[in-house]
C-alpha cells in the first residue's frame, strides 16, 4: 500500500462521505430542530441563549449550534452546511482512528481501523444525519484517543503532556457539546481501569492542576454567560437534561436492557464477526508493557454500553461513541488473522444483503397514513441495489482473502460497507415528501410576506422553519418547547379559542394545523382556505377580504 495509493484512496472515500450532504432534504425531529437554532443565532446575532421556534431552548449545550451558525456566516444556509459539522467530525473521526491506531499498534492496524470504522454501518449513517451525537462521538474519542497516546509506554514527559492538553481539552468541547456525559463516561472509564490494573499511579499522569484550569477555560465562559442570561438555566440543563433524563422515563424513550446489542451488532456490519473476534481477545494481559492499552479501550466501550443500557432513555446513535476504539479493537485483530480466518469473517456480512432483500416483496407493511405505500415502493429501489452491493462487495472480499489478497478485500469489503450505507440514505430520500417540510414550504412561499402572522395550531415541524427562514407562534401544543413557553408565555396561544380571535383579527394570516384542528375549525365555519397539503400537513390561509 504506497503513500500514493493511500492518498488515492482517501481522496475517493472524501469524494463518497461528503457527496450526499445536499441531496437529501432535512427529516424530522431532529435534522429540522438541529438546522433551525443556529439559523436563529444567525438571524438574531445571539450566540448566548439557544432558541427553538423563537423559544428559549436549553436542551444540549451551544458548540454544535455554533460550528453549524458558522457554516451558515460563511456558506449560507443550505441542507449540506447544516449536515457539515457531523459530517465533517465523522471524516476526522476516521482519520484520528487512522492516526492513533498507527502510532499505537503500526501502520497496517492504523489502516484496518480507518477502513473498518469509515464503512461501519451506524457510524456512515450518523454522520450523514444532522444529530448531535457524532460532534460529540468524535470529541469523546478525541479524548480517549489521546490519552491513550499520553500514556502509551512510547511516550516521553513532553509528549505525555501534549497528549493531556489535548484529551483535556477535547473532553472540555465534548462538555460544550453535549453535557456532563463529556465528563462522567470518560470518569468512569479512568476509574474502571485503575480498580482493575491497579495502577495506582496513573492518576499522578493527569496533570490535573493544568488539565482542569484548561478544561475550564475552555467551558466556563459559556456556562456562566447563558446562565447570567438566563437565570433558569442551571436547574433546567443540569437537573432536568441530566438526572432526570437518565433516572426517569420523562421523554418517552424507554427501551429494555438488551436494547443496544442488536444495535451493536448491526451498526459494525460489516465486521461484526471481526469485532465479537476482537473483543473475545482484547482482554490478554500484555506483560511487557506498563499501560494496556486494548483493555482501556475495552473498558471504555464498556462503561459506555453499559451506561446508556441502564438508562431510562435511549435511542440507536447513544453508544456511538465506542464506534471508534472498537474500529482500533477491530483493526488490530484484522492484522492478526490469516487470510482463510480473514474469508470467513467478511462473507457473513452478505447476510445482510440477503435480510434486506427478503424484506422488499412486503415493504408496503410499513406504510401508514402518513408515508404511503407509494413511497416505499421507490425507495425498495434503492434498497435492492444497497443490499445486491453489499452481497457482491462480501463475497468478492472473501473470495480475495481466499486467494492471499488481504489488503484488497479489506478495501473491497470496507467500499461495500460505505456504499451499501450511502445507498440507504440516499434512497431515503423518497420518503422525504412525507418526513421533510420542503416540499410544502415551496407552496407556502408565494403567500407568505415578512410581517404575516403564521401560527402552528396544535402541531409543530421541525423542518417547517428552516425552510421558511422564520418561526411560528405556537398554539394549544408545547412538547419540547415547554419549559420555554413557560420563561415566555407572552409568544404562545393557550387555547383553541383564543387562536380563534387571533384569526379572526388578522386581516392575513397563515396556519399549519393538524389534521383534527382543521376539521374542528372547518365545521366552525373558521374563514381559511388550504394553500397547501400533504399526508401530515394541512396549512390554511386567512381569507383576504376586509374586517367588517
Amino acid at each position: 500500500m504506497t503513500r500514493r495509493l493511500q492518498i488515492l484512496l482517501l481522496v475517493v472515500f472524501g469524494v463518497i462521505w461528503f457527496s450526499n450532504l445536499e441531496y437529501r432534504k432535512l427529516v424530522n425531529p431532529d435534522e429540522g430542530r438541529y438546522a433551525e437554532i443556529p439559523r436563529e443565532m444567525v438571524a438574531s446575532g445571539d450566540w448566548t441563549t439557544p432558541r427553538l421556534n423563537d423559544i428559549k431552548y436549553f436542551e444540549k449545550p451551544a458548540l454544535q449550534y455554533w460550528a453549524t451558525a458558522a457554516a451558515y456566516t460563511l456558506f449560507g444556509e443550505h441542507q449540506w452546511t447544516a449536515r457539515l459539522w457531523s459530517a465533517l467530525t465523522g471524516f476526522l473521526g476516521v482519520l484520528m482512528v487512522y492516526f492513533t491506531g498507527r502510532r499505537l499498534f503500526g501502520g497496517e492496524t492504523g489502516w484496518n481501523s480507518a477502513l473498518v470504522l469509515a464503512s461501519s454501518l451506524l457510524f456512515v449513517l450518523i454522520g450523514h444525519i444532522n444529530t448531535l451525537d457524532m460532534g460529540v462521538s468524535f470529541l469523546l474519542s478525541a479524548a480517549v484517543c489521546a490519552f491513550c497516546l499520553a500514556q502509551s509506554d512510547a511516550a516521553d514527559a513532553g509528549g505525555r503532556l501534549r497528549w493531556m492538553l489535548a484529551a483535556w481539552a477535547a473532553l472540555a468541547l465534548a462538555v460544550l457539546s453535549k453535557g456532563l456525559i463529556g465528563l462522567v463516561l470518560p470518569g468512569a472509564a479512568l476509574v474502571l481501569y485503575v480498580l482493575v490494573e491497579r495502577d495506582w499511579r496513573l492518576p499522578g499522569r493527569l496533570h490535573l492542576a493544568t488539565g482542569l484550569l484548561l478544561f475550564s477555560l475552555i467551558t466556563v465562559p459559556w456556562f456562566v454567560a447563558v446562565s447570567l442570561a438566563n437565570p433558569e438555566f442551571a436547574r433546567f440543563f443540569f437537573i432536568h437534561e441530566h438526572f432526570e433524563r437518565f433516572l426517569t422515563k420523562a421523554h418517552g424513550r424507554y427501551q429494555p436492557m438488551y436494547y443496544f446489542i442488536p444495535v451493536l451488532l448491526a451498526g459494525m456490519l460489516p465486521w461484526t464477526v471481526t469485532l465479537v473476534d476482537a473483543l473475545a481477545r482484547a482482554w490478554r494481559r500484555e506483560p511487557e508493557k506498563k499501560f494496556q492499552v486494548q483493555r482501556f479501550l475495552l473498558l471504555w466501550s464498556l462503561v459506555v454500553f453499559a451506561f446508556f443500557s441502564v438508562s431510562s432513555s435511549k435511542l440507536v446513535s447513544y453508544i456511538l461513541p465506542m464506534f471508534p476504539t472498537l474500529a482500533l479493537l477491530t483493526g488490530a485483530r484484522l492484522n492478526q488473522l490469516g487470510t482463510r480466518a480473514l474469508a470467513w469473517q467478511v462473507l457473513p456480512a452478505a447476510l445482510a444483503g440477503i435480510a434486506v432483500l427478503a424484506l422488499m416483496p412486503g415493504i408496503e407493511r410499513y406504510a401508514s397514513r402518513e408515508v404511503p405505500a407509494e413511497l416505499f415502493r421507490q425507495y425498495a429501489v434503492w434498497l435492492a441495489a444497497a443490499a445486491l452491493l453489499q452481497i457482491t462487495g462480501s463475497v468478492a472480499g472473501a473470495w480475495l482473502a481466499w486467494r492471499g489478497r488481504a489488503r484488497v478485500a479489506l478495501c473491497v469489503s470496507a467500499f461495500a460497507g460505505l456504499a451499501f450505507a450511502q445507498l440507504v440514505l440516499s434512497g431515503h430520500e423518497s420518503l422525504s415528501t412525507a418526513n421533510s417540510a420542503y416540499y410544502v414550504a415551496q407552496k407556502i412561499k408565494p403567500e407568505l410576506k415578512p410581517a404575516m402572522p403564521f401560527y402552528s395550531v396544535n402541531t409543530y415541524d421541525q423542518s417547517l422553519q428552516f425552510y421558511l427562514r422564520r418561526s411560528t407562534t405556537m398554539v394549544v401544543y408545547k412538547d419540547e418547547l415547554g419549559f420555554g413557553i413557560e420563561q415566555e408565555p407572552q409568544k404562545f396561544i393557550a387555547s383553541f379559542d383564543l387562536f380563534e380571535k387571533a384569526w379572526n383579527a388578522d386581516r392575513e394570516a397563515l396556519a399549519l394545523m393538524s389534521r383534527d384542528a382543521y376539521e374542528m375549525y372547518s365545521a366552525k365555519g373558521l374563514p381559511m382556505r388550504v394553500v397547501a397539503t400533504d399526508t401530515r400537513r394541512i396549512v390554511v390561509a386567512r381569507h383576504q377580504a376586509a374586517r367588517p
